[in-house]
């Protein structure tokens, strides 16, 4: 392992690769999100990269703990029972495994994203 291998996002060439959450899932809007994955671990069980979303309401169920850091734009994350969280440029957050509920753009929102996905 050398320099070489360090994974610097300012410079990573990575493709943008676009999509929508499944038909089933948008509650509101055109919810039309890409993510640039800029390093996945050879046992596929953690990555990181940077996701947009644009404009939409989806439900999310997450099966893997996700740390996000928001760099532009305004979200609200809202659980089953109701309660929900507005997130900013500058929050830093832990989605637990397990989380279930929302995930709603009001802007466009932008952010860093690292992933542990728990075998099964």
């Amino acid at each position: 392992m050398n320099i070489q291998q360090i994974v610097d996002f300012a410079q990573a060439d990575t493709p943008t690769e676009y999509y929508r959450p499944a038909a089933d899932k948008i509650l509101k809007g055109d919810p039309e999100q890409s993510v640039r994955n800029h390093y996945s671990s050879p046992c596929g069980q953690f990555s990181s990269g940077i996701w947009e979303g644009a404009a939409g309401l989806w439900k999310v169920n997450y099966t893997e703990h996700e740390y996000c850091e928001i760099l532009q734009g305004v979200s609200v994350l809202t659980d089953r029972e109701g309660n929900s969280k507005t997130l900013r440029a500058g929050d830093r957050f832990v989605i637990p495994a397990g989380f279930q509920g929302t995930w709603e753009v009001l802007e466009p929102t932008r952010k860093v994203y690292v992933i542990f996905e728990p075998k099964a």
